[in-house]
């Protein structure tokens, strides 16, 4: 049972690893020491949302900006953990280290197995497995940004937009209530730019979740 897990995992290490490696170089190029990406890998450990955050701090906004920023869309992860609550397993320091464990990826991967003993090797298989090249890359990415210099020079100051753009992509294909959400919020923050500090018109987007899901279902005649 362990080898195809294993196999089928290695891919998505693999993903996370190259992406790992982009978050650490950029973060370091752009101007942050070395252990602020490695240390919010390790400790926060939820790729979209670093990036928001660094993106954030990068633009020259505050820390409470990018916490909050990253705060937030990081939220859906407690969805994800009441999804797999059976699945960690039993006991507090289980349970505390599978909490940490929860991503999109780990929890996809645990629930499309068809049996509990399954899921739950898969999600610890799939976790800790993507925790250690996650942020082996992120170390790697770093250590090799701190030798980059300017950013502007490689044009990496568009890799934060362009992997959030990535991210979201699928789910703008496949709901129009995501789209109406994403159109609004993208309008608001563009609307806000010229006049607040950084990170506030990714504060202000999120208004845009006001009209999710409305017209999604319709009465029949």
């Amino acid at each position: 049972m362990m080898a195809p897990l294993v196999r089928d995992s290695a891919l998505v290490w693999l993903a996370s690893g190259v992406v790992g490696v982009s978050f650490g170089a950029i973060a370091v190029a752009g101007g942050l020491p070395v252990w602020v990406p490695v240390v919010m890998s390790l400790v926060v450990y939820a790729g979209s949302a670093q990036f928001s955050a660094v993106g954030v701090l990068l633009a020259g906004g505050g820390p409470f900006a990018a916490a909050t920023t990253g705060l937030l869309l990081n939220t859906r992860t407690a969805a994800f953990s009441l999804a797999v609550a059976d699945v960690i397993g039993r006991g507090r320091l289980t349970r505390l280290l599978g909490a940490h464990l929860v991503t999109d990826e780990t929890v996809a991967f645990a629930l499309a197995q068809p049996d509990p003993a399954r899921r739950r090797a898969a999600f610890w298989i799939s976790g800790l497995g993507l925790f250690a090249v996650w942020n082996l890359g992120v170390l790697a990415g770093a250590l090799a940004g701190d030798a980059l210099g300017d950013t502007a020079a490689y044009g990496l100051d568009t890799a934060f937009p362009a992997v959030l753009v990535a991210l979201v992509l699928p789910a703008l294909r496949e709901d129009p209530a995501v789209r109406r959400s994403a159109l609004l919020g993208a309008v608001l923050a563009l609307a806000v730019t010229p006049g607040v500090p950084a990170g506030v018109p990714v504060l202000v987007a999120l208004t845009g979740l006001t009209v999710y899901g409305r017209g999604a279902e319709r009465p029949t005649a």
